[in-house]
């Protein structure tokens, strides 16, 4: 008992609804078991005609009954929340053992006589219950209802054949307010605690989206910061020395334009000054040199750091598109294979996702949305299209700082982005990047073209 507390209290707010929702369930289906076995042990059916073997085969079944709901209610549940699959075959066998119960319960009351049997309507009415608490599961709720409607006319049909009218009214409105009632619930339950669940996965991704943001401020603050001090160290570093190797020259030049013949003017000590003079630059050139050296390995250093906390993993950015777009309510489908791509190629196409996911949220009214991972020859290609080209009509691929920013990325890694209408109302943007992808290799047509615009504009 007190091991079952403690993992009581171990649990989370929502992992405490949940064990609290499917225990309920399984107690609702157990009570219902019991019900027809203490209805179906009674005085009367004990002291009536009835075989043994009839009376026992009745409580058999019931209590197979709920050994396979046991099993079912929790897999149909999670089937119901999307995080797991119910075996067809344990659905069927949950179906031929209701048969069998309601086969074995009509024979008992048949011949017991149904008028001597206490609560016989109570009776009928529990051995549909363990099926109909699965089944509403894993069907629509039209399926439900047809399901219990043949199961209603059934049952009150083989009663009114066996001369029971009265009986069969009686057991028809047990039947509506008795699997009815129990279906009806344990929909319910299913629905209230798969809403908490999304809920709780919307928080998360949320937080997950917050990190991201977090993470790529620190990257563009260090970026700009750091980035910046020392760059200006090192051209600062690099000036220094440029200038002292200049005084350098410019002493020895005006050494040799004195000539020797005014040395001992001034004695040794004026040449262990001029040796002085000599040495001091040149160790001022060796620390500045160091002092370069070590800015530009700083910045280096940074460099990297920020590319660490900037790059984006592939995989990571579709499953939180997916999240962020399916809490939007907006349905999306990911599909294509992403083992294999190498790190730039992963993290080129990942701010694709991204900037694609939130032009869909931001200037979209989408309701559906695809995205396609493939690879083609020597290339991988990424494709996102959604419903939302009208709403979207201004963010096309000619503007946008988002999308400019994209195409520097992928430029850098000779890969290209087209974005626009498809037609049908669909928006369509597609990123092609080469599988041998360096980072760099495009990069320096990029640079090429930005250095002749500086000196234009200089």
């Amino acid at each position: 008992m007190l091991t079952w507390i403690r993992g009581w209290r171990a649990r989370e707010g929502l992992a405490q609804i949940d064990l609290y929702t499917r225990g309920t369930l399984l107690v609702l289906l157990w009570m219902t078991v019991a019900v027809q076995v203490m209805l179906s042990v009674t005085g009367p059916v004990r002291h009536s005609d009835a075989p043994v073997p009839l009376i026992v085969a009745s409580c058999l079944v019931a209590v197979a009954q709920g050994v396979c709901g046991n099993v079912l209610v929790p897999a149909a549940l999670g089937e119901y929340l999307g995080v797991g699959a119910v075996p067809r075959r344990l659905v069927a066998l949950a179906a031929g053992l209701l048969a069998a119960d309601v086969v074995a319960v009509l024979a008992l009351t048949s011949a017991v006589g149904m008028v001597r049997v206490p609560g016989v309507t109570l009776l009928v009415c529990v051995t549909l219950v363990p099926f109909s608490m699965a089944h509403c599961l894993v069907v629509r709720r039209r399926t439900t209802f047809l399901v219990q409607l043949a199961l209603l006319i059934g049952v009150c049909g083989v009663v009114a054949l066996l001369g029971q009218g009265a009986l069969a009214l009686g057991c028809a409105i047990s039947i509506v307010f008795g699997p009815g009632w129990f279906t009806l619930a344990v929909r319910c339950s299913a629905w209230h605690l798969g809403m908490m669940w999304q809920l709780q996965q919307a928080k998360n991704v949320q937080a997950q989206l917050a990190v991201a943001e977090e993470r790529l401020r620190f990257g563009r603050d260090l970026h700009d910061v750091m980035g910046r001090n020392l760059a200006v160290i090192a051209l600062k570093s690099e000036l220094a020395v440029q200038l002292a190797r200049r005084e350098q020259q410019r002493c020895a030049e005006h050494g040799s334009e004195r000539g020797p013949e005014h040395g001992p003017e001034h004695g040794p000590g004026h040449g262990s000054g001029h040796g002085s003079g000599h040495g001091e630059p040149s160790a001022a050139m060796e620390q500045m040199a160091e002092v370069q050296r070590i800015a530009q390995e700083s910045q280096r250093e940074v460099r990297a750091v920020v590319r660490g906390y900037r790059e984006a993993d592939l995989a990571v950015e579709l499953d939180g598109a997916r999240g962020v777009l399916e809490a939007a309510g907006i349905e999306c489908a990911v599909s294509g294979p992403v083992d294999g791509l190498s790190g730039a190629v992963q993290s080129a196409l990942g701010w694709v996702v991204r900037e694609a996911a939130t032009n869909v949220l931001r200037h979209g009214d989408a309701r559906r949305c695809a995205i396609e991972v493939s690879r083609s020859g020597s290339d991988a290609t990424l494709t996102v299209e959604n419903d939302g080209a009208d709403a979207a009509a201004g963010a096309d691929g000619t503007s946008g700082s988002g999308l400019a920013g994209l195409r520097e990325r992928l430029t850098a890694l000779d890969g290209t982005l087209v974005a626009g209408p498809a037609g049908g109302g669909r928006f369509r943007l597609t990123a092609e990047v080469p599988l041998g992808a360096v980072p760099g290799r495009g990069a320096e047509a990029l640079g090429a073209v930005r250095d002749r615009g500086a000196e234009a504009a200089a």
